[in-house]
């Protein structure tokens, strides 16, 4: 499945593009369209900003692991971390003048063991501002 898997568990910011990039594989076959790739600004980073079906916007946030062993990854979005996407995705609303347009945050944990496939949980709505 992977040709490189040492190398992605050992190299942190390599696992991180790719565990983005899978998520992003992954919420497309769930029938996402990708809007935007790491938005960024002064208040924060925005890993993936990607169109629902219903057309609502969904700002995405990837955690990538090679472990549960610390914590799930999905409880590392810290209420600080949930405070810096929003205000990042209410900048990027504003600067693409987006109106009335519904928007929700989700969170998408992705765990590569050194073995085995990768896991994916998606949690929508993960939570409101």
């Amino acid at each position: 499945m992977l040709l490189n898997r040492r190398r992605l568990l050992t190299d942190i910011k390599s696992l991180g593009r790719w565990g983005e990039k899978r998520c992003e594989k992954f919420l497309r076959a769930k029938g996402l369209k990708t809007l935007t790739r790491n938005f960024s600004c002064k208040t924060g980073e925005i890993d993936l900003v990607m169109v629902d079906t219903d057309s609502s916007l969904v700002f995405v946030e990837v955690r990538t692991r090679a472990s549960e062993d610390f914590s799930p990854p999905e409880q590392t979005v810290t209420y600080p971390k949930r405070t810096r996407l929003i205000r990042t995705a209410r900048h990027f609303i504003a600067t693409h003048e987006i109106d009335n347009r519904p928007f929700r945050f989700d969170v998408v944990a992705i765990v590569l063991p050194p073995k085995g496939p990768a896991q994916i949980e998606h949690y929508q709505n993960a939570f409101v501002p």
